[in-house]
C-alpha cells in the first residue's frame, strides 16, 4: 500500500510514501506509531493488520526523518477512509513490478558534497523515489533474493 501525500501537509508534499509519522508521547512502541499513523491517514484499523515483520531504519536525505518500516499482511479488498487532509490517495503497485530489476532505476547525486545512490520505480503515473523506493528494495532483496532485484 501507498499513499501520495496531500499539499497540506508541513513536508514532502505530493510525494509517494507508505502511511505512516511521527510518534505521540502516548504511543508505546514505533510499531504503535505506524498503526495508529496508517489508521488516521487511511482508515485501516489495527485489528486488520498482521504484521510479519521490520525492515531496516531509512532516513530522508532531505529532512533527516528516521523511517522504521514494518511490514504488514492486510485484507483485500479493503474500504480504506482516506483522511485528506494528510494523503490524496491510496494505491498498490504488484509485486511482479517492484521485483522487475528492469523497473528499477538508479541515479547517484551530490548532496553537501556526498555522493548519495538513488533509486526510482515509476508505475501508472506514480513515482516512487527516495527514502520509499530504498525501503522497497530492501524488501524486494529479503523476499527474492535470488530474483533480478539484486544489484
Amino acid at each position: 500500500m501507498f499513499t501520495e501525500r496531500s499539499n497540506e501537509v508541513s513536508s514532502h508534499k505530493g510525494e509517494v510514501c507508505f502511511p505512516g509519522g511521527g510518534s505521540q508521547p502516548s504511543d508505546s512502541s514505533l510499531l504503535h506509531t505506524a498503526l495508529r499513523e496508517t489508521e488516521e491517514e487511511t482508515g485501516l484499523k489495527t485489528k486488520d493488520v498482521e504484521i510479519i515483520g521490520e525492515l531496516d531504519d531509512s532516513m530522508t536525505i532531505s529532512t533527516g526523518y528516521v523511517i522504521s518500516p514494518f511490514v504488514a499482511f492486510t485484507p483485500y479488498p479493503y474500504l480504506f477512509k482516506v483522511n485528506h487532509r494528510e494523503i490524496t490517495k491510496i494505491f498498490s503497485v504488484p509485486l511482479s513490478f517492484l521485483a522487475d530489476r528492469a523497473n528499477l532505476k538508479q541515479d547517484c547525486h551530490p548532496i553537501d558534497n556526498q555522493a548519495f545512490t538513488t533509486y526510482c520505480y515509476e508505475y501508472e503515473g506514480h513515482i516512487i523515489w527516495g527514502a520509499t523506493a530504498r525501503i522497497l528494495r530492501q524488501l524486494i532483496e529479503l523476499l527474492m533474493p535470488e530474483s533480478e532485484a539484486s544489484c
